[in-house]
């Protein structure tokens, strides 16, 4: 059974005969009663009484109506939600990123994008670099901010924006490096270090700083949230290194590191060359106007 088919004798049912209903879908009268009489061949019942001036519904034809109707109304439903996604009247875009990205003003990005498109869900997830990278490979993001280590972009994924981040030492106020405006790596050899946890891109960047130069740091407290962090900075249990504008927005002080100058570099990427989601496809235009254009993106390997 086709749609064609269902659509065929509905327009016979309305109209009253084959003549008109044919008129109506804009297809000769033959093809039309073919369409029928191969329905009612599958069926294996006669739809019309085709005896008097007018063609009336058999009881069985009766019976289709509604089954027929409900087809073809879910037909257009379906048509019209593809038609709204396309048209990004509706969607879902689902993005990744690393708990402390500051290159991006992610949440005023976003809002722009739900003033353009007020109808396209946005789903938002915190997680680990490692684990943004398996999401996206595996589909369940469409774009996703991480922060790659040394070895770059992994196989698989697609760099469409880069940024680059200038990390700073943060101390408690009144701390005797609080002033110093910039130090070297291997003035900091006394300091006891708060840290993230291993594996988040922030503690990546800063270990392979500190192995650069030689630097064997003492963690007296390691974190899994940024505002942890700050507060223990601030508590005096220790320094960290950060991106300076966590550090300014905490009000803490911000000492620049010399030799070399640390920084880390923020990648947004997707799993193809263009997001095959037209909602994540509208959204990355309006993310990647900001990015750094001092360097070429990154680029992995296609799937």
């Amino acid at each position: 059974m086709e749609i064609r088919q269902l659509r065929h004798f509905m327009a016979v049912v309305a109209h009253g005969s084959f003549t008109a209903a044919a008129r109506a879908e804009l297809i000769v009268q033959s093809a039309l009663s073919t369409s029928v009489r191969n329905l009612e061949r599958e069926l294996g019942a006669q739809l019309f009484d085709r005896t008097g001036r007018r063609v009336v519904p058999t009881e069985a034809g009766v019976a289709l109506v509604p089954a027929a109707r409900a087809v073809l109304a879910g037909t257009e439903a379906a048509r019209d939600a593809v038609s709204s996604v396309s048209g990004l009247r509706t969607g879902r875009v689902r993005v990744g990123t690393i708990q402390t990205l500051t290159c991006v003003d992610l949440a005023a990005e976003l809002a722009a994008f739900h003033r353009l498109r007020p109808g396209v869900q946005i789903s938002l997830r915190e997680a680990t670099t490692p684990d943004l990278i398996e999401s996206v490979r595996a589909g369940e993001l469409d774009l996703a901010y991480l922060a790659p280590d040394a070895a770059g972009l992994p196989e698989g994924l697609t760099a469409f924006a880069t940024w680059h981040e200038e990390l700073v030492l943060i101390t408690a106020p009144g701390h005797p490096l609080a002033g110093a405006g910039r130090t070297l790596i291997r003035d900091l050899a006394d300091e006891p270090f708060v840290d993230f946890r291993a594996g988040t891109g922030l503690e990546t960047a800063v270990r392979r700083l500190a192995a650069h130069c030689g630097l064997e740091r003492r963690i007296t407290c390691d974190v899994t949230q940024i505002r942890l962090l700050v507060d223990l900075v601030r508590a005096g249990i220790g320094v960290a290194i950060v991106p300076r504008r966590i550090g300014e927005d905490a009000g803490l002080p911000c000492v620049g590191i010399s030799q070399p100058e640390p920084g880390r570099t923020v990648v947004l990427v997707g799993r193809s060359p263009a997001p095959r989601n037209p909602a994540a496809g509208a959204l990355l235009e309006m993310l990647a106007g900001d990015a750094d254009t001092s360097g070429e993106p990154l680029r992995g390997e296609g799937p």
